[in-house]
């Protein structure tokens, strides 16, 4: 991560602050993951060059401008369609989401790995997944602070 200037990827008046471990307001709703959380990540999925990669919820495409760097073929995609049938190794949601959509899920080739920051009741955890039978299981692992990304909330279910 250091290889890549992470300021570069930071409006003009937040260059300053670009290192600090929190996230990073970009506009329009979007943050900037915090370095450490993103680096957690990038552990759990362990990346290898030559696999292909799409970002999720890419709002600087520093999480993207990483991955290039360690080797990967990568896209990016600001919501959940784009790539709904492409066979990418690894699934990265740069932010958090309640609910990962079924069509990141499916955008997984066989044995790919998805990593995320889900929120679930006020605490949003780093996890990691993978699809078995079509269902995708995650291994939540560390509680941190990364903003919601717009258009992933859990659709509202009905209550009384």
């Amino acid at each position: 991560m250091a290889a890549v200037p992470r300021e570069e990827f930071v409006p003009e008046s937040a260059r300053a602050i670009a290192y600090s471990d929190r996230p990073i307001e970009l506009g329009n709703g979007a943050a900037l993951m915090p370095p450490a959380a993103l680096a957690r990540l990038l552990t759990e999925l362990q990346p290898r060059p030559g696999e292909r990669a799409l970002v999720v919820g890419a709002g600087s495409g520093y999480a993207a401008a990483v991955l290039r760097h360690l080797g990967l073929d990568t896209d990016t995609a600001a919501g959940t369609t784009s790539h709904a049938k492409a066979a990418y190794d690894i699934v990265l949601i740069d932010g958090a989401v309640e609910a990962v959509p079924q069509p990141i899920i499916d955008s997984l080739a066989p044995g790919g790995r998805l990593g995320a920051a889900i929120a679930e009741n006020g605490v949003t955890r780093l996890a990691i997944g993978k699809v078995a039978g079509g269902v995708l299981g995650l291994r939540r692992f560390a509680d941190v602070h990364v903003p919601l990304l717009p258009g992933f909330a859990r659709p509202r279910a009905f209550t009384f």
